[in-house]
């Protein structure tokens, strides 16, 4: 798949991760973009419509699924992908992010880089096939 041209905003406030997602999805040929909490997510977003978004959802300021509720309010972002992050393992957690409209979901404990760069291949294609 040619990722040189898509972009990815990469929302995590714990560095470590925010940074190791960011390694590995350029090695993968993607851009990228941070952000360390919502509301920097929504100026970035906002600014630079990314391709896609990787957007934890348990941040200080404003969390993850209220960034992604403007997003999704918002008819200059509302079709960019959302892959939500969460360290939440329940159940009821994951149907709850589900139900908010994101595109994918994914548990920080239960992942690989792989299955990141995976999971954001196969929401890009989703995206780019309805576009």
């Amino acid at each position: 798949m040619g990722t040189l041209a898509k972009t990815i905003l990469v929302v995590d406030d714990d560095m470590i991760l925010r940074e190791m997602y960011e390694a590995r999805l350029k090695e993968e040929g993607y851009t990228i973009i941070s952000a360390s909490n919502g509301e920097e997510a929504l100026d970035k977003a906002i600014m630079e419509k990314p391709d896609l978004i990787l957007l934890d959802i348990m941040m200080p300021k404003v969390n993850g699924i209220d960034v992604m509720k403007k997003l999704r309010e918002s008819g200059a972002t509302s079709h960019i992908p959302i892959i939500l992050l969460t360290a939440l393992m329940k159940e009821v957690d994951k149907v709850k992010a589900m139900m908010t409209d994101g595109d994918a979901y994914l548990i920080k404990s239960e992942i690989m880089p792989g299955d990141v760069v995976r999971t954001i291949e196969e929401s890009i294609a989703k995206a780019d096939a309805t576009a």
